[in-house]
């Protein structure tokens, strides 16, 4: 699921092309723009999936019908490798996906046309992925969509262990007591993906995180954050938490809906993975539970880049702009389960899907990714070391995300 971060170590421009540069003014030059008034152009995307797939296409056909412009929608093996490819091959598509782990790459070497301030009303976007795609005080490009983590429970599994509505969690300290009360049998109380992607999320209700807000300093290494894995870890060592491969699945949803997992923790595209895989399953989402800072989540999204070596940017911009307008994105939410980026249709989404609000609502506090150059590989270690939170102490894993996290903030500069 595109949707779904699991951040490994990806293909970038900035590795692929490293000492030769991935700047899309190879010498200096300026790609020449299309003034003609009919112009063909081509997205690459990375779906998750014939409805995205679709939904796009479908997109695309109604914006050429209207503007007489035409579009050729590629799907991507892998967009990263391909994206960094025709980037070097001065041959990128107009417009395409980009992932928030890279995008601090793509917009560092040069590779994407800074088309934010051509948009009249981009404060309808939500200010935390707007920051997610801002570089050098610029917005660069468009976020698609929008996802949010929240507590999925199977409410069946709930019900057998005697608890009710009244005992959703909404502390640290219920979260571990029901999390031991759901734990019997083949049953584990609460399953999540070991990675920041899902543990980054503690560390944001303890009040830490990974950088300072303006992603200029390092803050891994703070008491807050070894607080957060310090519980995370005591979950662990008490059976009541399990990392997804431990019970022999790939992803929190797969736990919830094969019955492996009572709880997890999980973004809005487990809406889709359930009602494909495992329809027949009823969970319930609710807000993740406050922990000594307060409430927290965390953020994710792709944006809408186009290409500085593009020659139909004025095109491919207009085509942004059609793709995520508020009507386009309530579609793509029915179609494939993604929520709006736009607030202004948050609301309709919500009315539609009302048993999303948790997600939606997760909006106003949530916390987006660090989007520094190079930084990708430093959260790839950072995962390779929580996979083994429950054998290292949580200040070494800390220390060394800190130091690998500075290094990446000097080459970053």
């Amino acid at each position: 699921m595109v949707n779904r971060p699991a951040v490994t170590a990806l293909v970038s421009c900035a590795v692929l092309l490293a000492g030769t540069g991935c700047s899309s003014d190879f010498g200096g030059g300026k790609t020449a723009q299309d003034s003609s008034s009919k112009q063909h152009l081509t997205v690459l995307i990375a779906s998750s999936g014939d409805a995205e797939t679709k939904a796009v296409k479908d997109a695309a056909a109604t914006y050429a019908k209207e503007s007489g412009n035409t579009v050729t929608v590629d799907v991507a093996k892998d967009i990263n490798q391909q994206l960094a490819q025709s980037f070097a091959g001065h041959k990128p598509p107009d417009a395409f996906y980009v992932n928030s782990d890279q995008f601090a790459n793509y917009a560092k070497a040069g590779s994407l046309y800074p088309y934010g301030d051509e948009v009249k009303d981009v404060g309808d976007f939500s200010a935390q992925l707007r920051t997610s795609f801002t570089y050098d005080g610029k917005l660069v490009c468009l976020p698609k969509d929008n996802s949010t983590l929240g507590l999925a429970i199977n409410t069946d599994l709930w019900k057998k262990a005697g608890l009710t509505d009244k005992d959703y969690p909404t502390t640290w300290a219920q979260l571990k007591t029901v999390a031991a009360k759901l734990t019997k049998g083949k049953v584990t109380g609460l399953v999540v993906n070991g990675e920041w992607a899902r543990l980054g999320v503690f560390m944001k209700e303890a009040g830490g995180w990974i950088t300072d807000a303006g992603q200029t300093k390092m803050t891994a290494d703070s008491a807050q954050n070894v607080e957060a894995l310090t519980y995370v870890r005591s979950l662990l060592a008490s059976g009541a938490l399990k990392f997804a491969k431990q019970v022999d699945t790939n992803w929190g949803g797969e736990a919830l809906g094969t019955g492996k997992a009572a709880m997890t923790v999980e973004g809005n595209w487990l809406s889709g993975g359930m009602q494909a895989d495992y329809p027949n399953v009823k969970y319930a989402v609710v807000p993740l539970p406050a922990g000594p800072s307060g409430k927290g989540t965390l953020a994710f999204s792709q944006c809408w880049g186009v290409a500085k070596d593009s020659a139909h940017r004025a095109a491919a911009v207009d085509l942004v702009k059609y793709l995520t307008t508020s009507a386009q994105q309530v579609k793509n939410a029915a179609a494939f389960g993604v929520m709006p980026s736009r607030t202004s249709a948050q609301a309709e989404y919500v009315k539609q899907n009302p048993s999303a609000k948790a997600w939606v609502d997760g909006s106003a506090y949530a916390q987006g990714p660090v989007t520094i150059a190079g930084f990708d590989k430093v959260l790839t270690q950072f995962n390779t070391e929580l996979a083994a939170l429950a054998t290292t102490d949580p200040k070494k894993i800390l220390a060394d995300l800190q130091s690998n996290g500075e290094q990446a903030l000097t080459k970053g500069d």
